[in-house]
């Protein structure tokens, strides 16, 4: 896990009256307690000005509530990076809740190929660090543990109401054929309880594109793929929705997602017309999806 305080450099890295565009399964999936919707809103009114910029690309009230997420559950949340999510989860959650840090896989790190080896070593400490940023969002009401996926407590298999994997599905991907995205999945799995819920949140890319280019390493995953490998690995697919979709965002082969804010990739490179362009464009165009675990 990344400090809170810090940002990693992975170049590769009104809720009355939600309308969702849903499609498959469990139409009433989504809908929330007004004691619920009236606790995430209170959470989300009270975000910096900083964070709330970022609410109409990144919906954090719709893309919660499409999930189910309520006050009280136990959630995982898969590579919290820099927290922006962790700081609505942890005071929405509460007291009566429980959260958990989960990182990539040990072995991952170094596949990135730009990490050196102090700095793998940092990233693997890291996940241990989570239950203190924890602690400075919520207090120590509510409990956290950090891990990484492949060295899953005991205490935490079986009791998750749901994981969320925010924008954290295209690394995993990419390194798939060194078995972490079979691992990562197979943690997900244990950690739920049955019928627990996956929500995924991933940038997408057009079903029309070369597989190469769509596995992960450019950012973007096609929905067809996300919904296959899941069903494989024991998930039943519920519903997905366009929450966080993005018309302007038509990648091609050749486009990585970083191109885009908030990231700009190499911006000193553009000529202001490209950046502006860009800027135009907005955040990735994202999939939202929704699963269950079911018995295998």
């Amino acid at each position: 896990m990344i400090s809170i305080k810090q940002t990693v450099a992975l170049s590769c890295i009104a809720l009355a009256g939600m309308s969702f565009g849903v499609t498959a399964g469990d139409q009433s999936a989504h809908h929330l307690s007004k004691t619920s919707k009236a606790k995430l809103k209170s959470v989300l009114d009270a975000r910096s000005d900083e964070h709330k910029a970022r609410h109409n690309s990144r919906h954090p009230g719709k893309t919660l509530a499409f999930f189910g997420v309520e006050p009280g559950m136990t959630v995982v949340e898969v590579l919290p990076g820099g927290g922006w999510y962790t700081k609505v989860l942890a005071p929405y959650l509460g007291d009566e809740g429980s959260i958990y840090g989960v990182n990539y896989a040990d072995n991952m790190w170094p596949l990135f190929g730009f990490f050196n080896e102090e700095q793998v070593k940092e990233r693997i400490a890291s996940s241990s660090e989570f239950p203190g940023w924890v602690e400075e969002i919520a207090g120590t009401g509510i409990s956290a543990q950090g891990f990484a996926f492949g060295r899953v407590p005991d205490g935490a298999k079986g009791n998750a109401d749901a994981v969320l994997l925010i924008r954290a599905m295209h690394n995993i991907n990419r390194f798939a054929e060194h078995g972490v995205r079979d691992q990562a999945l197979s943690d997900v799995y244990d950690m739920l309880k049955p019928g627990g819920t996956v929500g995924i949140v991933q940038h997408r890319a057009p079903e029309s594109s070369d597989d190469k280019w769509a596995d992960g390493s450019s950012g973007y995953l096609k929905k067809s793929a996300v919904i296959d490998m899941f069903e494989k690995a024991g998930f039943k697919f519920v519903a997905s929705s366009e929450i966080n979709a993005n018309a302007k965002d038509k990648p091609v082969k050749g486009d990585i997602v970083w191109r885009l804010p908030p990231s700009l990739n190499r911006a000193a490179e553009k000529t202001p017309e490209q950046l502006a362009a860009l800027k135009a464009i907005g955040e990735s165009d994202r999939m939202t999806l929704r699963f269950k675990k079911v018995a295998k």
